[in-house]
């Protein structure tokens, strides 16, 4: 396989090309902590962090222990007006000594470098994961890419240690156009991995709307040439700086589409708590629109109503529980009803991932089971679509229910159970569909919490294979630390 080194349009690329126009944005951002600490922020920012609360991070500095090192602070003028009227925002998005107490976790969550068979690509599923950038406008402290952020060295499959790089055009489209040869040659699966054509590609990272409106054509001009015929970005900058999506954005996206119609655009935003979208009034209470609803920030709500009436974007939300940030059932109920009024799909919650220092956010998994399901009360079948999911090393897992009585004559059910189920298994999903029973436990935060409780693992979740593999990310993560 002969790979370019830089991208070649096509002559119909070049011509969509040839129209885009990139836009210029201010975007006030605040990198680092050392402009809070020596009070070089802007006026109104400071005081956003506590002398206290600096004092105790300036301690941690250069230890095993420095918060940044974990996470570099990151955040927009525009998040910041959210965040100075919301406990909630200020959490995800503040530093805090919590967040390194305990450095438990995964170099590399999902185990993802297993099926990377090029850099900056995760072919883990029917669909692939590129990275194609490694920052956002803002950092959450919780990142699932906190390693990609942080720009954090991993052990390899093959035993090199790197940090994990971005995808570059050539060698993507390359491996697409050979792996979908190989399938077609096959009868529709290929020989090895019995993955079917890869026809959707999600563009990951770091937030993709961080590049320039002709980098992003670039993109999307590739794989639909590739025969990519679904295309997904990744985005929280609906939240931290919705003025991205201005005319000179949408001119791009409606000129692609004019080229290439048959291809779809998915938005995949990331709303963890209504106070990103929602105005609040001077008692902190949101404002009730007479017309319907609530009233949204006015930028955001533009951005997203110019998404949403374009019939070629399907626009999904999907976020994380993270406690003192959304573990509130009727914070969740408001943000689903909005959304969904909005035009906005709610596609997934989930459980924490085990990131490094992962026990400073987490619920656990019972708990977040309970608040998805308690904030869906009062809620329509539509706007109730979200299910709860956790991604394992087989693949993303949803945790179907969780039950408090016990199953008669069954052992290890006396307090209830808790049913997994595979939804996407990873590599060929042949497993794809089955169910793990277990026994609950109140307090487990990941699948660890529950490796003593075994009732039922058809879908393999608590293998030997599987438990071992956990063992090694926590022996490579207490070396890294």
């Amino acid at each position: 396989m002969i790979t370019q080194e830089k991208y070649q349009p096509t002559k119909k690329a070049q011509a969509f090309l040839d129209k885009v126009e990139n836009g210029k944005y201010n975007r006030g951002i605040i990198m680092g902590l050392k402009k809070f600490i020596e009070n070089k922020v802007p006026e109104e920012m400071q005081g956003f962090y506590s002398q206290e609360e600096l004092q105790e991070l300036i301690l941690l500095k250069n230890t095993a222990k420095d918060v940044e090192a974990r996470m570099p602070v990151k955040i927009t003028n525009h998040y910041f007006q959210i965040a100075k009227n919301s406990k909630a925002i200020q959490t995800l998005v503040k530093a805090s000594p919590k967040e390194t107490f305990d450095l438990e976790g995964a170099p590399d969550p999902g185990n993802q470098m297993t099926y990377s068979p090029l850099e900056g690509l995760i072919h883990k599923y029917e669909l692939g994961l590129v990275y194609v950038t490694n920052t956002c406008s803002a950092h959450c402290r919780f990142c699932y890419r906190e390693e990609l952020i942080a720009k954090k060295e991993i052990l390899r499959e093959d035993g090199t240690v790197a940090s994990k790089g971005l995808v570059k055009i050539p060698e993507l489209v390359d491996y697409i156009l050979t792996h979908n040869k190989i399938v077609e040659e096959n009868g529709g699966r290929h020989p090895e991995t019995n993955r079917e054509k890869l026809r959707e590609i999600l563009m990951s990272g770091g937030d993709v709307m961080v590049l320039s409106n002709k980098n992003l054509a670039e993109w999307f001009s590739a794989l639909a040439d590739a025969g990519i015929d679904s295309i997904r970005i990744g985005t929280k900058e609906l939240a931290f700086y919705p003025d991205r999506f201005d005319s000179t954005f949408f001119n791009m996206i409606d000129d692609w589409n004019a080229t290439y119609p048959e291809v779809q655009l998915r938005i995949m935003v990331h709303f963890n708590h209504p106070d990103e979208f929602l105005q609040k009034d001077e008692n902190g209470n949101y404002i009730e629109n007479p017309e319907g609803g609530l009233v949204w920030i006015e930028s955001t709500k533009r951005a997203v109503k110019q998404l949403a009436d374009r019939k070629y974007i399907t626009i999904e939300n999907q976020a994380p529980f993270i406690k003192g940030i959304n573990n509130d059932p009727d914070a969740i109920r408001i943000m689903q009803r909005e959304l969904k009024r909005n035009r906005v799909n709610n596609h997934y919650f989930f459980c924490g991932r085990d990131i490094i220092g992962h026990k400073a956010f987490n619920l656990s998994i019972e708990d977040a089971w309970n608040l998805l399901n308690d904030s869906q009360k009062g809620l329509s079948g539509v706007e109730a679509s979200a299910r709860l999911s956790i991604t394992h090393y087989l693949g993303k897992t949803e945790v179907v229910a969780v039950t408090n009585k016990p199953i008669p004559g069954v052992p290890g059910t006396e307090n209830g159970v808790v049913i997994f189920k595979l939804l996407r298994g990873a590599a060929g999903a042949s497993n794809k569909g089955l169910i793990t029973i277990v026994g609950r436990n109140p307090e487990a935060i990941w699948f660890s919490g529950y490796e003593d409780r075994v009732i039922f693992d058809e879908a393999g979740l608590f293998t030997e294979s599987m438990q071992s593999t956990s063992s090694v990310n926590k022996k490579s993560d207490r070396a890294t630390v």
